[in-house]
């Protein structure tokens, strides 16, 4: 893409506003009671946000104009879905969706045209995953999601990696004169939810409880993933009394959880 220019769309971007904390709150309090003028300087006020996030994009070949427009989209859309009730930055909101937008229309757009059964696959794979989140409460494998879709796990991987740009997590997207946002801060940690460390800690508290050899035997069955008979080695008893240990260990467990 070539340089950016000052004026992009008829727009000076040396000139662009730039909207106070205060100043965003008051508008879009007007924005929800239906206030069109309102709307307009909030759409302004964020210009260069939408300028910012195309700027990763530096290195496709799409004309600065036409990314600019795509980026306006993805802001307004930002506008007309945000709740201020998530005591969320406006600016941590609308970033994924500008970066959205314009990802679209690359994808559409790319000279490299991916397939549109390969972009279907990709889709399905995607909201196959969600659904597996939403059903299991837990991220889903590979080979669940393509039991789910009916399609290898090799041509998901595939279809993915097609309509993916890569991108560093620590890339900067966005800064309004404060601490910058990165891409990494647009990704949620599924691996360290509340519930999840709140269970963690559940489980240690169960363990505790059991004698020093259950202790040690479920220790290295399920956290060093040792087999009955290799445990059995170890501590010098029967796999069978191992199996016994294990069931007693596991149930003791399983009632103090309860």
């Amino acid at each position: 893409m070539s340089g950016y220019k000052v004026e992009i769309c008829g727009v000076n971007t040396a000139k662009l506003p730039l909207l106070s904390n205060d100043e965003k709150e008051v508008l879009f309090k007007r924005i929800l009671e239906g206030d069109l003028e309102a709307r307009e300087q909030y759409i302004k006020g964020n210009l260069r946000l939408v300028l910012s996030v195309i700027q990763r994009f530096s290195n496709s070949n799409e004309n600065v104009d036409d990314l600019f427009q795509i980026g306006c989209i993805g802001l307004i859309k930002a506008i007309d879905n945000f709740d201020i009730t998530q005591n969320v930055r406006f600016s941590t909101y609308a970033v994924p969706m500008i970066m959205g937008e314009v990802r679209r229309y690359l994808r559409d757009n790319n000279s490299i045209r991916v397939s549109r059964s390969l972009r279907d696959t990709a889709y399905k794979a995607i909201y196959a995953k969600e659904n597996l989140i939403k059903r299991n409460l837990k991220e889903p494998t590979l080979m669940e999601i393509a039991e789910e879709i009916g399609v290898s796990k090799e041509d998901i991987t595939y279809a993915l990696d097609a309509i993916q740009s890569p991108v560093s997590l620590y890339e900067p997207v966005y800064s309004d004169g404060g601490d910058p946002l990165f891409v990494m801060d647009q990704i949620s940690d599924k691996k360290n939810l509340e519930e999840n460390w709140v269970e963690d800690i559940s489980l240690n508290e169960a363990m505790k409880r059991l004698p020093e050899r259950e202790r040690h035997i479920i220790d290295m069955r399920f956290f060093e993933g040792k087999t009955q008979t290799e445990v059995a080695e170890e501590i010098h008893i029967s796999q069978a009394q191992v199996s016994r240990l294990e069931k007693n260990a596991l149930k003791s467990m399983k009632n103090y959880l309860s």
